[in-house]
C-alpha cells in the first residue's frame, strides 16, 4: 500500500515492481491483492499494462484497516477474535479484562496513523 502510494503519479502499478522495491514476496503480494480488491482498497487491471492503484487518497486509509484487510484480525488472543465461539470460562478469566483493554490500545493506535502519516513519517 505505501508503494502504490508513492507510486500514485502512475496510472497501474505491477506488483512484480512492488515485490522488487519492497523486497516482498510476490506470492504474497498475490495473496493480499484480492483481499484489498474486494474490500476496495485497491482497484486491478489485468493485461500489458495491469495492474494495481489506490481507490481513495494516502490521507483515506489506517493503518488498522490494511491490517485487518491484508493479514486478518489483530486479536492478541483466541479470545478476542469476533468470529470465535466465547469461550467457557470468559466470566471467570481473570486476565480476559487486561487482553482487552492491551486490544483496545493496539486498535486505537493503528488507527489513529493514516497511509500518508507513514508517507510522511509523522507518526509516534
Amino acid at each position: 500500500m505505501i508503494d502504490l502510494a508513492q507510486h500514485m503519479d502512475q496510472d497501474y502499478v505491477p506488483m512484480k515492481e512492488v515485490a522488487q522495491r519492497q523486497e516482498i514476496s510476490l506470492k504474497y503480494l498475490e495473496r493480499i491483492m484480492p483481499s484489498l480488491t474486494k474490500n476496495n482498497f485497491v482497484q486491478g487491471v489485468i493485461g500489458q499494462k495491469g495492474g494495481y492503484k489506490l481507490v481513495r487518497l494516502p490521507k483515506e486509509y489506517t493503518v488498522k484497516e490494511i491490517l485487518e484487510v491484508a493479514e486478518g484480525s489483530l486479536a492478541l488472543i483466541a479470545c478476542l477474535e469476533c468470529d470465535q465461539n466465547p469461550c467457557s470460562r470468559k466470566d471467570t478469566c481473570k486476565t480476559l479484562p487486561m487482553w482487552k483493554g492491551a486490544q483496545k490500545v493496539i486498535e486505537s493506535y493503528f488507527d489513529g496513523i493514516t497511509l500518508q502519516d507513514l508517507l510522511d513519517g509523522t507518526f509516534d
